[in-house]
């Protein structure tokens, strides 16, 4: 079993990369899934070192700017729109002093509605019941060699259902939440329901946005996930979240499809 972290702290805003963190589409650079769980890490300990207001993330909203390299990076959270019942923070990642990835996240006030909760898909197998599926025989990447991915029967070209945990830390010596470590592995949806070979077509996401109806708990984050490629270049990722418990909420990713590079001499 893998061991260690996709992060080591450098210093409170700076964090290098593992080997575990290595992308799926180039291994000299970072897979995003773990950099979103991060920028989630770093929102939250700026967060907690502000009296508590008692808001939960509801939505964030990353957008890739550019080459996310296997380089140190460092994070800067700013509110935006501070308040009592509502508030919007950014998330800045930077590598070389250039942004790579721009999260913005609303975090909304708390509040007892279980008398009228509701709606939304039933729950998955549980993950315990399901057989581990090897993802490396698609993709490269010392990330995707480090998730346990449990599908929900056989995964088909753009329709996949399936679990994702790690056995890994987020970051070094630091303990991340609950939150932060479920979000750290939404990204693979992108990868668990392929249209076309990534070795034939290139579909990299620019960007992810979830929004979230209740908070998610345990190791394990849930993808139901359909991908579809449009005739101009562009695709989606759609994903209905879940925990263990059930539904969670829902994560959309824009794709931008194109033929891989043919392979050089």
């Amino acid at each position: 079993m893998n061991t260690g972290s996709y992060f080591e702290p450098i210093d409170e805003h700076r964090y290098k990369p593992t080997a575990h963190a290595s992308g799926a589409w180039s291994t000299d650079e970072q897979h995003f899934s773990p950099l979103g769980g991060l920028l989630v890490h770093a929102i939250e300990r700026d967060r907690a070192a502000r009296p508590d207001t008692g808001l939960l993330l509801s939505r964030i909203s990353f957008d890739i700017l550019g080459r996310l390299a296997l380089d140190e990076c460092e994070i800067r959270v700013e509110t935006l729109r501070p308040g009592r019942t509502i508030e919007l923070v950014e998330a800045v990642a930077l590598i070389a002093g250039r942004p790579v990835v721009r999260a913005r996240a609303w975090l909304l006030a708390a509040g007892d509605t279980t008398a009228v909760a509701g709606g939304g898909a039933d729950p998955l197998p549980a993950p315990e019941t399901l057989a581990p599926w090897a993802m490396d025989d698609v993709w490269p990447g010392g990330y995707v060699a480090s998730v346990d991915v449990r599908p929900v029967g056989v995964p088909q070209p753009g329709r996949t259902t399936a679990w994702i945990s790690t056995p890994l830390d987020l970051v070094a010596g630091e303990q991340a939440g609950p939150l932060a470590s479920y979000v750290a592995l939404v990204d693979t949806a992108n990868g668990i329901a392929v249209r076309q070979p990534p070795t034939a077509w290139m579909f990299p996401n620019v960007d992810l946005t979830l929004h979230l109806h209740r908070q998610p708990t345990g190791r394990w984050t849930g993808l139901d996930t359909t991908v579809t490629f449009g005739p101009t270049g562009q695709g989606i990722t759609s994903t209905v979240l879940h925990d263990v418990t059930g539904q969670v909420g829902y994560a959309q990713q824009i794709l931008t499809v194109r033929p891989a590079a043919p392979a050089g001499p």
